[in-house]
């Protein structure tokens, strides 16, 4: 079942390990056939080493498991609540990448303080809230999936394809996973970029025109970056 989109699934997982936001087991891949309603994802706990495409498990967007023997990511939950609100997105990322985790943990959003931020995110990449204790000892990946959709009331999920979890790590997404772990690569450089350049001087700024100038240049109607031909 969905052959095709498993390798493409465990190709985007094997992705992380190649562009090093991942270590041991610290992350995973989804993503959704739209016309089935069906999610791939990758296995809870298997090492990257041994994984293969067979290993990739179905589920529906209830999390039931329809095509697999092993079981899901346990941050499965957190990946269907994005499917289900962000209805354009195709693919999910989450890793533990260091300096996205940083900003995470410290509970700071990335400011938008730079073209290469701005090339890819419109806005400052968004931390969440703090979790409450009802939401961490409940139905906890659920949750965070519910934290995270309620960050983007205000902000167009597609415009800025990322989120810093507060205390927790970053989730990325996009058209599909490719496109989930371009952006998730994107994001960690941008952290690591802001980090360093706010040791270097704490007030940042980049104005508004130079962000619209850099976002539009790659998206929307009057786009010009790259070639129309490929």
């Amino acid at each position: 079942m969905l052959e095709s989109l498993k390798q493409q699934v465990f190709k985007a997982n094997l992705d992380l390990v190649k562009h090093g936001l991942v270590l041991f087991t610290w992350g995973n891949v989804s993503a959704i056939d739209r016309k089935q309603n069906l999610v791939v994802i990758k296995p809870s706990g298997v090492s990257y080493e041994t994984m293969t495409p067979d290993d990739m498990v179905v589920v529906d967007l209830d999390g039931n498991v329809v095509d697999g023997i092993l079981r899901p990511s346990s941050d499965t939950p957190t990946h269907l609540e994005l499917y289900k609100a962000f209805t354009s997105i195709g693919g999910v990322v989450h890793t533990h990448s260091t300096y996205a985790t940083a900003w995470a943990q410290a509970g700071k959003g990335i400011p938008n303080i730079g073209t290469t931020h701005a090339d890819y995110f419109h806005d400052d990449i968004p931390c969440t809230e703090d979790m409450t204790r009802e939401e961490v000892q409940g139905d906890y990946e659920l949750e965070t999936g519910h934290v995270i959709v309620k960050r983007f009331e205000a902000i167009n999920p597609v415009h800025t394809p990322g989120v810093l979890v507060k205390n927790h790590g970053p989730f990325t997404w996009g058209k599909d996973a490719d496109e989930a772990v371009y952006h998730a690569v994107v994001l960690e450089e941008v952290a690591k970029m802001a980090a360093i350049a706010f040791t270097i001087n704490p007030d940042l700024n980049m104005s508004e025109h130079l962000i619209e100038k850099h976002f539009s240049r790659k998206h929307g109607p009057n786009s010009y970056y790259g070639q129309n031909n490929i």
